[in-house]
């Protein structure tokens, strides 16, 4: 044989079914005893290798192979030991008398088997030799292939070959169930692979009864296989579980019994199992102990029926309702118990528990409060201080938990230092860290100005960057040393940005949005950034982002994936607001119309006041750029009943928009308006509006500066918004004015789920000077639920005193009202949620502001104060508040609800 070095694809073609050999010897199961089964013991020697290649390694190998398929055929097979090795491949080329002389003396085998393996330019053949101990002359096998990778397949066949001969090629001749009542004996015979007319294999039978158990209907299995004229009969003989037929609930008088009923997994025609009933009975104290039956004790009896059935009755013993009446803590010298308490989730009975649930003992925020009196004490300066689990007492009268602490030493904080890799200058860094204005050792200080450095490390590319706190102690003086370590890693960059999930949404759609791009610098604040103006676009339920290492150390792959939410709305509904009385309103909308990002919006309102109609297109990215443009087209009529006239208008507009700086925007608009005005009640009119009379035509242009950084629109709970608003008309037309807005807007979070908010608004409109005419409806007015509450829409203005004949023909004056030109609104609320899973939100403000013709006088202004609730409803904001006027002026009133359906300030 040559023992030539085998090549790379050689080597790869032999060892691919050496490994399905391990896999093969690894899943074989073991032998079940199987009554009537003979098992003749088989010495494999190892195979004679003959190959152009050194593959004498084979020799054991294919042994294996045969020895393995022999055993799961029924046969005791198996190979000769490591220490025989040698001699048994000396033998294995020897007579077959000093092979069964070998196989006899050394392994008391009754047969042996051995062989040789040809290998040549890829095919193969295999001839193996069988001889019985008492036999004559040894029996022949052989089988070709072609490709090493098919070796396992043709063992197995020549190994096959020889478990025929071995066990006489004896068939099944019936397959059968006996013991079973209620499961078909169809439904056994169908998972079994012994069947009538195959070849007798005593191995499938272990196998056969392995799947017959797994159905789990059965208590106990064994197999018969015996001798038959025609073959083997093969008995199966089953012993099934009873099945339930009643289950009852005994004992109970606390907790329904449907309620117990709702929480079993049982029922009956179920297969009894014990493993399944003491699973439910862990589920009938789980819900006791919830309703604080603490003390509850569950047990089971079976009684067992005829026909294999049983009945299941579940047994318990109640007893009290015990609640939390006193929570200890042992070791605590530093803070007074009544203090530690406050931290608690969970608490001690209290006189409104039937309200509160405090007494209630919940195991699980019993472990989180031993977290949160762990983190206090870290935080406090007991850096070594350690809260052991709750011990939970309960006795017959109620539960008592204690807290055993070991606070140890209280240190503050000494030196403070920064070391590593610095990418800024080390008093820079310093002089961010939080940890050096804290008295005393503060581990949440300590997590946060980690997170902070990572943050800006990672804002200069550095993804993977690492900072650690190394903590040193100094036990004589109390005092710890800070020295946070930064490890910078590798300036990573987005090797690519991969975009899923947007079936609808087009990627550039979403690319734009981002403030990351694809072999850009990695910046944990622009990706945060990025995040948050998706969200704002409102086309996506869910934003999902998983940054995987690129194909080199500084590279990186962005994964968002993106859920997409519905952009097409239609709304239609109806109610009463203060300023409308009755009225009917409804939109069609589409904000993301093709996919592109686009909006295209109509809604109309029809109420007692004013009737409206507007179609607006945005896009808000013209030619795909960071231009934002519109076009919109009204009708407006409307009934102004305390100055005595209607304006019927119809006109549009168009403009754009760019961003200027983080969250801002530069705009700028047309608008070109035709009102006619329509005086129905003279004595009313005031002089501005008589020379309103008729047709007018306003043809103005506006710009505005403003910035947006709150999370949302309606309800918003953290940000600002801020507008800078002036408008020119005049270009044409009669009417002429300059118009100068501003406000501000402030949403604070200020504790759990209150938001503060604060709202400052000036205005200041006059005619230009070419004579040409400033209406009253381009003027200000306030009251109404966007200024100031309980007063009514426009329900603060100014009086202005006409002169008119009465009925006697006597020349009188009377005010009648008008609007501003200038005017100033403050806002305060707080909000807080009702129901936050519904978006049902609380608020109670207080408002003041007024209107003046001349010079701002504060010590002049308006004041009202109130409460009210929004519901962010499925069609539109929804806002009921009452405000109160607190400087009640003759002939007002005490105060109004005010209703609306759509956007805040």
């Amino acid at each position: 044989m040559s023992k030539k070095k085998m090549k790379p694809a050689s080597a790869m073609r032999i060892w691919l079914p050496l490994l399905l050999m391990a896999f093969a010897a690894s899943a074989a199961p073991h032998a079940l005893a199987v009554q009537d089964v003979e098992t003749p013991r088989i010495l494999v020697l190892p195979f004679q290798v003959i190959s152009q290649t050194d593959a004498s390694y084979l020799s054991t190998q294919i042994a294996q192979v045969v020895a393995q398929r022999l055993s799961r055929q029924g046969a005791q097979a198996f190979t000769a030991k490591p220490e025989d090795l040698d001699a048994a491949k000396r033998i294995s080329e020897s007579s077959p008398e000093q092979i069964i002389a070998f196989a006899q003396k050394s392994y008391d085998a009754a047969f042996a088997v051995w062989g040789d393996f040809t290998l040549t330019d890829g095919d193969f053949s295999l001839d193996v030799r069988l001889m019985e101990i008492a036999g004559a002359s040894p029996q022949r096998f052989s089988a070709k292939g072609s490709g090493i990778e098919n070796l396992v397949t043709v063992a197995n066949d020549v190994a096959d070959q020889i478990g025929k001969t071995l066990f006489k090629h004896e068939l099944v001749a019936h397959v059968e169930v006996k013991g079973n009542q209620r499961i078909e004996a169809d439904a056994i015979l169908r998972v079994v692979k012994t069947k009538s007319g195959s070849a007798y294999n005593p191995s499938a039978l272990t196998e056969d009864l392995r799947a017959i158990y797994a159905m789990g209907y059965f208590d106990d299995l064994r197999v018969e296989a015996q001798a038959d004229p025609d073959g083997r009969r093969v008995t199966f003989h089953v012993q099934e579980k009873p099945t339930i037929r009643h289950i009852r609930i005994r004992g109970n008088s606390k907790v329904k019994e449907e309620d117990i009923n709702d929480n079993l997994t049982l029922n009956t025609g179920a297969i009894l199992n014990i493993y399944k009933i003491r699973s439910n009975m862990d589920q009938i104290e789980t819900l006791y102990k919830e309703k604080n039956y603490h003390k509850v004790k569950v047990d089971y009896e079976i009684k067992p029926l005829e026909n294999n059935q049983a009945d299941l009755d579940f047994i318990i013993e109640e007893g009290p309702k015990l609640y939390v009446t006193r929570i200890r803590f042992e070791g605590n010298h530093a803070f007074e118990e009544k203090k530690l308490k406050k931290m608690l989730d969970v608490n001690e009975k209290g006189f409104f528990s039937w309200l509160t649930s405090s007494g209630d003992l919940d195991r699980a925020a019993l472990e989180q409060d031993m977290a949160k009196l762990n983190a206090f004490y870290s935080n406090q300066g007991y850096m070594n201080a350690r809260v052991g689990d709750p011990i939970v007492q309960i006795g017959d009268e109620g539960i008592q938990i204690t807290f055993k602490i070991e606070e140890g030493q209280r240190f503050k904080i000494g030196r403070t230092d920064i070391e590593g890799d610095l990418i800024f200058p080390k008093d820079d860094l310093l002089s961010k860290l939080k940890i050096i204005e804290e008295t005393y050792f503060n581990r949440e200080v300590i997590r946060n100005d980690i997170l902070a450095l990572n943050d800006r490390y990672a804002d200069q590319g550095y993804a993977y960057s690492d900072i650690s706190p190394r903590i040193v102690p100094h036990e004589d003086d109390l005092t710890v040393d800070i020295i946070y370590v930064a490890r910078k890693g590798p300036q990573v960059y987005f090797e690519k940005i991969i975009i899923q999930g947007n079936t609808n949404t087009r990627d550039k759609v979403i690319r734009r949005e981002l403030h990351v791009r694809e072999q850009g610098l990695f910046s944990n604040s622009a990706l945060k950034r990025s995040i948050r103006n998706l969200y704002r676009l409102e086309y996506f339920e869910d934003v999902k982002v998983d940054t995987l290492k690129g194909g080199k150390e500084d590279k990186m792959v962005l994964k968002i994936d993106v859920t997409e939410k519905s952009t097409n709305s239609f709304t239609f509904g109806a109610g009463y607001s203060s300023a409308e009385d009755v009225f009917f309103t409804g939109s069609i909308s589409q904000r993301n119309l093709f996919g592109r990002g686009q909006i295209l919006n109509f809604e109309g309102s029809i109420g007692g006041s004013t009737t409206v109609f507007s179609l607006k297109f945005t896009e808000p990215h013209f030619l795909d750029t960071q231009w934002r443009t519109y076009i919109e087209a009204y009708n407006l009529e409307r009934t102004y009943s305390n100055n005595g006239y209607e304006r019927k208008s119809t006109g549009g507009g168009l403009g754009l928009g760019h961003p200027v700086w983080d969250y801002t925007y530069f705009n700028w608009g047309y608008n070109l308006d035709q009102s006619d005005v329509i005086v129905t009640e003279r004595a009313l009119i005031s002089e501005s509006v008589r020379e309103l009379e008729g047709t007018n035509l306003t043809s103005s242009v506006n710009l505005s500066l403003s910035y947006d950084s709150r999370n949302r629109g309606f309800n918003a709970t953290e940000g600002s918004k801020h507008t800078a608003y002036f408008e020119y008309a005049g270009l044409g037309g009669n009417i002429g004015f300059n118009k100068y807005i501003g406000q501000t807007m402030w949403y604070y979070p200020l504790y759990k789920s209150l938001v503060g908010f604060v709202n400052a608004k000036a205005g200041y409109v006059h005619p230009n000077d070419d004579g040409k005419l400033l209406p009253d409806y381009e003027k200000f007015y306030l009251g109404g639920i966007n200024s100031l509450r309980g007063f009514g829409y426009q329900g603060v203005d100014l009086t202005e005193m006409k002169a008119i004949f009465n009925e006697n023909g006597d020349t009188v004056t009377i005010p009648v009202k008008v609007g501003g030109n200038k005017m100033v609104q403050f806002n305060l609320e707080l909000n807080f949620p009702l129901v936050s899973q519904a978006g049902l939100f609380g608020v109670v403000f207080y408002d003041t502001g007024n209107v003046y013709a001349d010079r701002i006088d504060l010590s002049d202004l308006r004041e009202s104060a109130g409460a009210g609730i929004r519901w962010m409803s499925p069609f539109a904001p929804i806002r009921l508040e009452y405000g109160h006027i607190l400087d009640r002026r003759e002939g007002e009133s005490s105060g109004r609800w005010e209703f609306s359906m759509g956007g805040s300030f």
